[in-house]
């Protein structure tokens, strides 16, 4: 299986062998959703807390006589069916929302969306994403050539962001001349997971060679 790798102007500069088991995988919907939604639960702060009747203030007076009154009975205001009253069955800070996903579903996971994403024409090699200067309209020309080169269509044309952009090792000027493109996401390649590239429409993969070779080696 091979794919074409473009140069920041568009033109096609190369081809690369990609590996079956990263990019040829089996679509598993169940995989998928069981490390997606692992997690989305493992970034819950989990520190929503109620108080129940026994732990609000006040409501230590019954607040009318048992009888006589033709009112229903109550001993305190802090009943859960008063205003102000405790609360019944609510969210407790000691829950614990972690979910643990081995390393090697993570990563059958992650292969199975890149798999799918790449039958459906949606990623894009680039052999590099460099600039000079700190220059957004620098990035911006260089992804007009790459949106016209991929066929990629209302990738520029709109304020949502479309494009997630794995770099494969940081660089200063590419990280901020491109993060102000609304349209993209930057994020590095070795944090690439499958929630993320799922957000996205399209991804875009900077250094196809080392950044399948990293890949690769996370399945083993």
């Amino acid at each position: 299986m091979e794919a074409k790798i473009y140069n920041q102007k568009g033109d096609v500069t190369g081809e690369i062998n990609l590996p079956a088991k990263v990019f040829a995988a089996e679509w598993r919907s169940d995989l998928v959703h069981q490390v997606v939604q692992s997690m989305r639960s493992n970034k819950r702060a989990g520190t929503a807390n109620t108080k129940d009747r026994g732990e609000v203030r006040g409501g230590g007076k019954k607040p009318w006589k048992q009888k006589g009154t033709g009112q229903a009975r109550h001993g305190s205001t802090r009943s859960p069916i008063w205003v102000g009253g405790g609360i019944t069955h609510g969210p407790l800070a000691e829950k614990n929302y972690k979910r643990k996903v081995s390393k090697k579903m993570r990563a059958q996971a992650l292969f199975s969306v890149l798999s799918k994403k790449l039958k459906d024409e949606e990623i894009l090699f680039v052999e590099t994403l460099s600039v000079p200067f700190i220059k957004t309209k620098d990035a911006v020309k260089t992804m007009q050539n790459l949106e016209r080169a991929s066929g990629w269509k209302t990738v520029l044309n709109t304020k949502k962001p479309r494009v997630l952009t794995a770099l494969f090792e940081r660089n200063e000027k590419t990280e901020k001349s491109f993060r102000n493109i609304p349209q993209l996401e930057i994020v590095f390649l070795k944090n690439l997971n499958p929630f993320d590239v799922l957000n996205y429409k399209y991804l875009l993969i900077e250094n196809p060679v080392e950044s399948v070779k990293f890949l690769e080696s996370r399945g083993k």
